[in-house]
């Protein structure tokens, strides 16, 4: 094996990939389950069947992920095109016709800011000019039609949702458009708006809002806006801004159209004759009709009678219908359509993918299902991966107790790390750890830094569910230690005492040059003769050593449970009393 190759590192085990491999075989190389497999995949937005053939490149990411250095057998060529599986194959050799599609936008911006009245507006001028008096069913999503071209909305609330989405995997946004007040400015929401499409990395169109109103200056805004990194044309940036009135209609001609001029910059293209792939935008449980899931098409074309797979719901779509209710037949990329057929209340944000039969759907369901939990990313797992140059850039949340904190800490964290690690602040604000904040973590693979400011508890649950890293501090040299250790790969472990039992002491005898034995009384848990113990005297720490020795009827026992007594000895000298309290307890890592 040549160690010198990009990709391959010393001390890993490593593997030969062809330059096309299906899951199973790539499952079978790495000695896991096809279904983890998969499931790495998927939260990289590629949905591959267990007998569908993906890319050598996508292959070695994978494998990394499990552990492993890839390369390709010498005299082969890495083949970049990927064999799509299911219904609806790309003619040729594995990769359809690729065709403009459609740009999908979400709106975001401070609250009372006029979110919700600009997409009403292009939402009524637009069923006004397909077809009057017809009414626009929420589902999510919804495409208008401006001067023959299409565009697609989420109409999602706000950035949360947003990131709640690519926390899940789904990249689903195009092009963000922000929307700021003239009258009322850069607001806490806005900031938090333009770190989350940041993160994204998608382009931001600022829709400049109530522009009408007499107290209105853009001018103000647009220096805010520069401020936080977004420098508009007319200023030398490369940040589009249009002045709108969204409740007068002004201005939102030239707003769409700068959208599309985006868009075509982008070249946003798709496979109409694969089989289909896109996200689950929303989902509910209707009385009459059961489970319905909003999908927005990002690939191939989504039929009706097609079999799909969404996390753990599955099903064959019986219907579907437009933003209007009206049933449909097909959708292609960038369209939203409710469907009905899925077997239970798919999750927003959710992957979802064609496949042959409902066999094969079912059974990938299943495995999506007990494969939900995510490893907590800690500080020592970073440092780990950091030091094998899996990652090359740490974001990083940071939230502390006053806005003062953030500046010191900021610069401060610039200056640590290596050439080729570095930190990325991606949202810093004074305040509580949220819940908003823990999606933006999860999302950007990143961890939560918190100075002096406690977390929430909603936030502390779904940390732990999406597997998001939370670490408090209340000296800034412990945090900028450890995050340059940690980008040095350098990191220790770090470990926390976990109690498994009390007992007291009722009688000491002597053991000769030994030292002493204890008769004690199990109070609650286990004595255990594996375990670490500390003896307290008036509740201070006198001895700190280990179970050397735990007899009941002078037989060896390996524990003794609650209400019973036994003599225990402790390696070292431990000079027992009448009346101490031992402390059984055992030691976790944390990080």
């Amino acid at each position: 094996m040549d160690d010198s190759k990009p990709g391959l590192k010393k001390g890993l085990p490593q593997v030969e990939l062809p330059p096309s491999i299906t899951v199973r075989q790539l499952a079978d190389l790495l000695k896991v389950e096809p279904a983890r497999v998969i499931k790495q995949l998927m939260r990289k937005g590629v949905m591959a069947s267990v007998n569908e053939s993906i890319d050598f490149e996508t292959a070695r990411i994978t494998a990394t992920d499990f552990g492993y250095d890839a390369k390709m057998p010498k005299g082969r060529k890495s083949s970049s095109t990927r064999q799509e599986g299911g219904k609806g194959k790309g003619k040729g050799k594995g990769k359809g016709k690729l065709s403009v599609r459609p740009p999908v936008v979400t709106v975001m911006g401070h609250v009372d800011h006029g979110k919700t009245t600009l997409l009403d507006v292009i939402r009524k001028t637009n069923v006004t000019a397909r077809e009057a008096g017809a009414i626009t069913q929420h589902i999510g999503a919804y495409q208008a039609l401006v001067d023959g071209r299409k565009i697609t909305f989420l109409d999602t609330p706000g950035h949360e949702a947003f990131t709640a989405m690519r926390a899940r995997g789904a990249e689903a946004t195009d092009i963000v458009t922000l929307v700021v007040a003239a009258d009322d400015g850069v607001m806490p929401q806005t900031v938090e708006a333009i770190d989350h499409a940041k993160a994204a990395k998608v382009p931001i169109v600022v829709a400049l809002n109530k522009i009408d109103k007499p107290d209105a200056n853009p001018e103000r805004v647009k220096q805010q806006l520069a401020d936080l990194g977004l420098v508009i044309e007319e200023w030398g940036g490369d940040t589009v801004c249009v002045p709108i009135s969204a409740k007068q209609g002004q201005g939102i001609s030239d707003l769409l159209e700068n959208l599309f001029l985006v868009a075509d910059i982008l070249e946003l293209k798709a496979d109409l004759d694969s089989a289909a792939e896109g996200v689950v935008i929303e989902a509910k449980l209707d009385k009459t009709k059961g489970p319905l899931a909003t999908l927005l098409v990002q690939k191939g074309t989504l039929r009706r009678g097609d079999v799909v797979v969404a996390g753990s719901a599955w099903g064959k779509i019986r219907a579907m219908f437009d933003d209007q209710g009206k049933p449909v037949q097909k959708a292609e990329p960038a369209t939203p359509v409710e469907v009905l057929g899925l077997n239970e209340v798919a999750t927003s944000g959710d992957r979802f993918i064609v496949l042959p039969d409902e066999h094969e759907a079912r059974s990938i369901a299943e495995k999506q299902k007990y494969a939900r939990s995510r490893p907590t990313l800690s500080l020592s797992v970073l440092s780990s991966q950091i030091s094998y140059g899996r990652i090359k850039e740490l974001n990083i949340v940071l939230k502390t107790d006053v806005e003062g904190s953030i500046e010191p800490i900021r610069t401060s964290m610039e200056r640590v790390g290596t050439e080729k690690t570095k930190t990325r602040v991606i949202h810093a604000a004074s305040g509580s750890i949220t819940e908003s904040d823990v999606l933006l973590a999860s999302a950007s693979k990143g961890i939560i830094l918190g100075f002096n400011t406690p977390t929430s508890p909603g936030a502390t649950q779904l940390a732990d569910a999406e597997g998001v890293g939370i670490h408090h501090y209340d000296v800034i040299y412990k945090l900028i230690e450890d995050m340059d250790r940690t980008l040095k790969g350098m990191l220790e472990p770090t470990y926390a005492e976990v109690l498994s039992g009390r007992a007291e002491v009722r009688a000491v005898f002597p053991r000769g040059k030994a030292g002493k034995i204890a008769g004690v009384y199990v109070m609650e848990g286990k004595a255990g003769r594996d375990a670490q113990v500390k003896i307290l005297r008036q509740s201070k720490v006198v001895c700190d050593s280990r179970v050397a020795s735990l007899k009941r009827f002078k037989e060896d026992v390996s524990e003794v449970s609650t209400g019973l007594e036994c003599g225990l000895g402790v390696e070292g000298t431990a000079d027992f009393q009448i009346g101490d309290i031992i402390e059984f307890y055992r030691k976790e890592r944390t990080s």
